[in-house]
């Protein structure tokens, strides 16, 4: 048996490029577990120069995919392929083929997609039949091709006509094209074998490990965080994108999720509010356990408040400024605490860049209800494990979420949480730790913030009590151990064969790796 089994953790727009509840849970999985050497796949909008973090020596490699960049991925990054034999498909590519060989299988996918009823099966070989297709054969100049174009438009068109409540423009046809142009680009890259695929969430990312079962037999775990597709669905609902564009993205997502659950072999998720979410789009229940998030309790740890914040009522957050977050919630419930407690002060932590628009709005709010004095977006913190105890108490206002850091890491210094009712948030919180109000609840929340503010002995008690609870349930060293005897019981059952033998591809690498 291997002292350490080689793990690809697959993971999108978070770690190690970007801060955030994900990335804090795939960093301590890098760092503290035994039984595993990481690959870490991350897929990002655009290239990526410096990790935000240090790596353990646990991470032996990073393999960047950049999908929304203007080069394609392999024009960017080399991953395995020599360049000249790129090139080379490139020319020799027939476009004969590609309607021969290609076109079946792209109509398959379409269909599949706006098929609420598709068999699932159907699914998988279809993604199965691409992914075959792409080892002989290049992917942007197939996708770019005329007859691929025309082929998406026909097909398209006749499903719509069906539907008589919608139409779309030119353009819709060409964003929609474009957006399945690149959540598939992963499917023409290919990986190094690994023991075990590890998913972060269950939408898109699911396809390089795809390609590691269908080539290797690659077991894949997909831990559950904030429900993909729950949140794809609040996200999509309020854009403003036209009703067929909406209609495809949130369909082909279905459709991505319904395939994560089905070809994983294990679901972990972060808390048992995601679990109906699982089987809704079919999971198996006897796949599914939870592990919940863990912190280390010897470093999030009760502390003075900082001499310049003493007797200013201040509230913290830890919070990346963006929609799932609803900071404008948290500013409107500032502006509710302010009438009983003029001198409040809420201090946010958290990236303003990456939503500008968003962050803009929080902006022109804060002007809008009187609270520069009150409310502060106060960027990155460097030290989180100070960041809460300046603050008499912590608040989050998301509308989504899986089981938050944050409200660990403030019961874990001894700090009270006024938090809404969203993913497994009372599966840690309960009202003997602090408040949970309803998700928009503005004063709602407003009004717990100046309860527990105002109530000096509550506040203590709650706060001593969120610290046993974590201590009793919550700790970094029952989060590693539970990873560990996972990777362990996936690792033992049954033997994996690879879906996908072909003598030709073999040999191709072994030429490639002399």
């Amino acid at each position: 048996m291997k002292s350490k089994y080689d793990v690809m953790l697959i993971l999108e727009g978070t770690y190690p490029f970007n801060g955030g509840g994900v990335s804090t849970w795939a960093h301590m999985l890098c760092n503290k577990v035994n039984n595993v050497n990481y690959t870490l796949y991350s897929v990002n909008a655009d290239f990526e120069e410096k990790s935000k973090y240090q790596l353990s020596e646990n991470v032996k490699d990073v393999i960047q995919v950049p999908l929304w960049s203007p080069l394609e991925p392999q024009e960017l990054l080399n991953y395995g392929k020599k360049y000249y034999k790129t090139v080379n498909r490139k020319e020799q590519e027939d476009e004969s083929e590609i309607e021969s060989l290609f076109i079946p299988i792209f109509e398959r996918l379409l269909n599949n997609i706006y098929n609420s009823n598709a068999d699932i099966e159907d699914i998988d070989d279809t993604i199965f039949d691409m992914w075959q297709f792409f080892q002989g054969h290049d992917y942007k100049k197939t996708m770019k091709s005329l007859v691929v174009w025309k082929c998406f438009c026909k097909t398209i068109a006749a499903i719509i006509a069906k539907d008589n409540h919608y139409d779309a423009t030119l353009y819709d046809f060409t964003v929609g094209m474009r957006w399945i142009y690149r959540f598939l680009i992963p499917i023409s890259i290919d990986v190094p074998k690994m023991d075990v695929s590890h998913l972060t969430l269950s939408g898109f990312p699911v396809i390089p490990a795809l390609v590691l079962k269908y080539k290797y037999g690659t077991p894949i775990i997909a831990t559950e965080h904030g429900v993909f597709i729950r949140e794809r669905l609040i996200a999509i609902n309020s854009s403003e994108y036209s009703f067929f564009l909406k209609n495809l993205l949130i369909k082909f997502s279905e459709c991505i999720t319904k395939l994560v659950y089905y070809k994983s072999d294990l679901i972990l998720s972060v808390n048992k509010f995601n679990i109906s979410w699982e089987k809704k789009y079919g999971a198996n229940p006897n796949k599914i356990d939870v592990i919940y998030n863990g912190i280390d309790s010897d470093l999030f740890i009760p502390s003075p408040k900082p001499a310049h914040l003493e007797g200013i009522p201040t509230v913290v957050a830890a919070a990346r400024i963006f929609e799932l977050k609803d900071i404008i919630t948290m500013i409107k419930s500032c502006e509710v605490a302010k009438r009983d407690i003029p001198n409040v002060r809420y201090l946010v932590y958290g990236d303003y860049n990456a939503v500008p628009e968003y962050t803009k709005e929080c902006r022109n709010l804060i002007q809008k209800l009187g609270l520069e004095e009150n409310f502060f977006l106060n960027g990155f913190h460097d030290k989180p494990h100070q960041l809460f105890c300046e603050g008499d108490i912590s608040i989050l206002t998301s509308i989504s979420e899986g089981f938050p850091y944050t409200v660990l890491e403030s019961m874990s210094c001894g700090i009270p949480v006024v938090a809404t009712d969203v993913g497994g948030v009372t599966e840690a919180l309960d009202e003997k730790c602090g408040f949970i109000c309803k998700p928009k609840d503005h004063e709602s929340l407003g009004k717990s913030v100046v309860t527990l503010l105002n109530d000096e002995v509550l506040r203590k008690q709650m706060g001593a009590n969120a610290r046993k609870k974590v201590i009793n349930h919550f700790t970094v060293d029952k989060f590693i151990n539970e990873y560990e005897i996972a990777y362990e019981f996936i690792m033992n059952k049954k033997a994996h064969e690879p879906i996908y033998l072909n003598p030709h591809l073999q040999q191709e690498e072994t030429m490639e790796a002399s």
